[in-house]
């Protein structure tokens, strides 16, 4: 234990401290006695020489002295230094959130109307079930699968209100490791930051299947199919059902077909992670196809969802894990145990922005005015990864080829950049972005282009 040691100034031997032997677990020192508790470290020995008293007294430490300090969040960490930065040409293209042309953040207009209803019908903020809102749950499900699919129409759908995406992801990996003991997720080499993370603490094995191809900074789809083709029968497979994070490349929907043939040939368990809906393509019916292609396979399926983008309700973390089974009574048990599984994990969700989905899905007039501010969010983004793609190709001289900016669909781009090249996209022109070259568009301008491109291309030429 680590202890400080503690000294007595000098004591002559007429001083009128004196020691004697006492009772066992005592000294006496005059007429005061110090007690000594082993149990608590708080001991005191003593030495006697040349007329000096000496103590060592060990010093209570912490119980958590064994904590080492955790790394700064790889993405979360980005925004941090951005605002450490006094520059006035710094750009914060870490953190996926959506910015308005003057990068500033943005609450959409049918949120606020949403909330006003909410004030004027005086809701209160009672418990809501461990599965969350009802109304929630239905239209979040038929959002995702459409309101006349036959999963929804048969009840084959277990619906449980997360924690956002996140959240949602944690559920069903707990319900893996729980009911799929050894069972194996495949993810894609990159994915998400949290996805490694959620299913280590799960404690649920994974392993990669390759995704991203370096010499095409495109879609490695002959790598991709036969990892998945050569994963253990019965395997999870982790997919980003659109605007693939962090590249922005997604299959197209031929290549869909052929993902889906190879997950049922060896009967693996498709897991979508859906954060993006309506905010890639700008179509919640477009960037909802490829969950909607396995579920009419008659195929069991997980998928979890975000309104963090597609509403901008990042903070109010509202998200949904949804299983898909083969019958009603099958889905009913599936969702009891997901329940079972957040009971003791935050035992039930926020009601605020779960009342917010609710009102604006389920009404058909803020509906289409949300529709149609989606689009508007979607196609921001759209002309400013355009404009970024016009500017590399106007300046760079060297041949390169830059189209697959805009190829690559969502907020994200994958630039291509190696960790050498994005210090120094930082460290130089303080543009600040993950370590593996993705940048998110949603936090660019289309007057900030140039001076990105200025940067992409400095880094990339003159970098190794």
């Amino acid at each position: 234990m680590a202890s400080t040691m503690l000294s007595l100034a000098s004591v002559s031997p007429s001083a009128s401290l004196s020691t004697h032997e006492t009772p066992k677990g005592k000294v006496k020192l005059g007429s005061s006695f110090l007690s000594l508790n082993k149990e608590r470290n708080n001991l005191f020995a003593k030495t006697e020489s040349f007329g000096r008293i000496s103590m060592v007294a060990a010093v209570n430490v912490s119980k958590f002295e064994g904590v080492t300090m955790a790394p700064p969040d790889p993405i979360l960490g980005v925004s941090e230094a951005f605002k450490a930065s006094t520059n006035q040409s710094k750009l914060n293209l870490g953190v996926g959130a959506y910015r308005t042309e003057e990068l500033q953040p943005y609450v959409l207009d049918v949120v606020k109307k949403a909330e006003n209803l909410m004030i004027e019908r005086g809701e209160n903020k009672e418990y809501l079930p461990i599965e969350g809102l009802a109304a929630f749950n239905k239209v979040t499900a038929e959002l995702l699968f459409g309101a006349d699919n036959p999963v929804i129409k048969q009840q084959k759908v277990a619906t449980v209100q997360g924690l956002s995406g996140t959240g949602s992801l944690r559920l069903a990996a707990a319900l893996i490791e729980r009911y799929f003991p050894g069972a194996k997720v495949l993810i894609s080499s990159p994915t998400w930051g949290n996805h490694k993370n959620i299913f280590n603490d799960s404690r649920v094995p994974w392993s990669e299947y390759r995704y991203y191809d370096p010499k095409t900074v495109g879609l490695d789809f002959e790598g991709m199919v036969s990892d998945i083709k050569a994963a253990p029968e019965g395997s999870f497979v982790l997919l980003h059902g659109c605007a693939h994070n962090p590249t922005g490349i997604d299959p197209t929907p031929d290549q869909w077909e052929k993902i889906a043939d190879v997950i049922q040939e060896k009967n693996h368990i498709p897991f979508f992670d859906v954060a993006y809906q309506g905010f890639a393509s700008g179509s919640l019916d477009t960037d909802a196809a490829s969950v909607r292609l396995f579920a009419a396979r008659g195929l069991e399926l997980l998928v979890a969802q975000s309104y963090s983008k597609n509403l901008g309700l990042y903070a109010e973390r509202i998200g949904a894990i949804n299983v898909v089974c083969t019958s009603s009574d099958t889905a009913t048990r599936v969702k009891s145990q997901l329940k079972r599984i957040a009971r003791p994990m935050y035992s039930n969700p926020p009601v605020h922005g779960a009342r917010i989905v609710a009102n604006v899905v389920g009404d058909p007039i803020l509906f289409s005015e949300w529709k149609a501010e989606m689009e508007m969010m979607a196609g921001r983004i759209k002309n400013v990864r355009q404009k970024l793609y016009d500017n590399l190709t106007a300046k760079d001289k060297s041949g390169k080829d830059w189209s697959f900016i805009l190829k690559q669909i969502g907020m994200f781009s994958f630039t291509g950049l190696n960790k050498a090249q994005t210090e120094n996209m930082t460290n130089k022109w303080h543009v600040y972005m993950t370590k593996d070259g993705r940048i998110s568009l949603a936090g660019l301008s289309l007057a900030k282009c140039e001076y990105l491109s200025d940067a992409i291309i400095d880094s990339y030429h003159n970098v190794s």
